[in-house]
This record gives C-alpha cells, structure tokens and sequence, in this order.
C-alpha cells in the first residue's frame, strides 16, 4: 500500500502546465485546422498529429503581451489554476511560434527578449493574446511518461501577423504541417483527447464568442470525470 501510494504521488507532482493552440481557418466555409505531426523518437504521443503546443517555461509569466485574454476566458483559465491567465498565454503563443513559424502579436518594439522568445521577437511584435479563447483543458492520465495540466486556446488565422501558409521559420519539432480540413481530421492518427477536443469545437463552430463554460477532462485516479469550469457539473464518469 505505501508503495502505490508513493508512486501515484510522484506522477502527480511531475505534472506540468501546459498550452496549445487551435488554429482555425474559413471557420463559416470550409474549416480547417493547423496540424502537425510529432516525430517517432518523442517521448509524448510519438508519430501523432497534434495541435502546436507544449509546457509552459517559467520565463513565460515575465513576458510583455500587447493584449490580454478576455475577461470570461481570463476567469475561467484562473479557476483551479496556480498559472496566471497570461503565462498560460504566452505559452500558448510561444508554442506556436516554435513549432510552425506564425506569430500571434501586434507590431511592437521588444528590445531585451529572453533566450526562448528572441526568435519572436526578431520579427518586429509583441505577443498578442486578444484573439485567444480557451476552449478546453485536460489531463493526461496517470502513468504516462509525461503528464501535464494542458489548456487549450482556439485562435481565428485571420488574427495571425504572418502568412499562414508559411512555415519556413519553423522548428522541426513537428513535421507535415498542413491545414487540415476539420471533417476530415479524424482519419488522421489523432490521440484520443484531440479527438474529444475536435468535437467540441466541431460543436461551436456557429459561436464565435469565448464559451462561458469550458469542459474540464480531469484524468484524476478515480474516474475519467468531465467537469465544466465556470458552474461545475458532472458530463461523464
């Protein structure tokens, strides 16, 4: 008993903050999404195709963002939260930038960056998170070899500063990054939460507005519970 209660609190203090972004194009024609593919000698999710995203570095909760999330997204991203709305962010925007090249920012002067945002801030702007809203947050389950607290930000293209079809200034975290069409995402190799997060946003595609209520995918050791934050209840257990 005091073994596996030793190992469960381990794997709960090794999870970590982190953030993604849902890129979304010709939301009212043809929707599609940006997607990735991670290599196979990752160490979390090998060889699916994923959102840009990643953890949240301690440097992101310093950084100068031009514009904030909204307040109702602002409120929900603070629920159960001990990361501020805008680390969160800017994590989201740094991932981004990392991982396909596209900046999210306003035209501004940065002239001290730090070592992970000097890239960004190369290209002549400040993060801008105004366009961001968060639309859903998960767990990873217990036992995996990496766990983390994601949120999950859905940005229109049409906010980005940069061509979106560009990915030349791109690391090469994630390969074949295309604009995949949102009815044909499924067929992709997809890990089961993105899966859960495609039709959440398949079902908010006619609101253009933040969700006043964000699913919660809790991952906890008891059940696979789905709460709402902003007036909790229960969807599944």
């Amino acid at each position: 008993m005091t073994g596996s209660g030793t190992s469960a609190r381990t794997d709960k203090a090794a999870l970590r903050d982190a953030a993604t972004i849902i890129l979304l194009r010709d939301r009212t024609t043809t929707p599609a999404i940006l997607m990735g593919q991670r290599g196979a000698s990752a160490a979390f999710m090998p060889m699916k195709f994923v959102f840009p995203g990643g953890a949240v570095d301690p440097g992101d909760a310093a950084i100068p963002l031009a514009a904030n999330v909204s307040g109702t997204c602002a409120a929900r991203l603070a629920e159960e939260s001990r990361t501020s709305p805008d680390t969160l962010a800017a994590a989201a925007i740094r991932e981004l930038w990392e991982e396909t090249g596209q900046v999210l920012g306003r035209p501004g002067v940065w002239p001290d960056p730090p070592a992970d945002w000097a890239g960004f801030a190369a290209t002549g702007h400040l993060p801008d998170a105004s366009a961001l809203q968060f639309v859903f947050r998960a767990v990873t389950p217990v036992g995996r070899p990496r766990r983390f607290d994601a949120r999950f930000f859905l940005a229109d293209a049409a906010a980005l500063a940069t061509d979106p079809d560009d990915f030349e200034l791109a690391s090469d975290e994630l390969s074949l990054l295309q604009w995949v069409p949102l009815e044909e995402a499924r067929s992709f190799d997809l890990p089961f939460i993105t899966e859960v997060v495609l039709a959440e946003l398949a079902n908010r595609l006619d609101d253009p507005g933040p969700p006043e209520r964000v699913p919660f995918f809790r991952n906890d050791d008891e059940a696979h519970l789905v709460t709402r934050l902003g007036g909790v209840s229960p969807l599944a257990g």
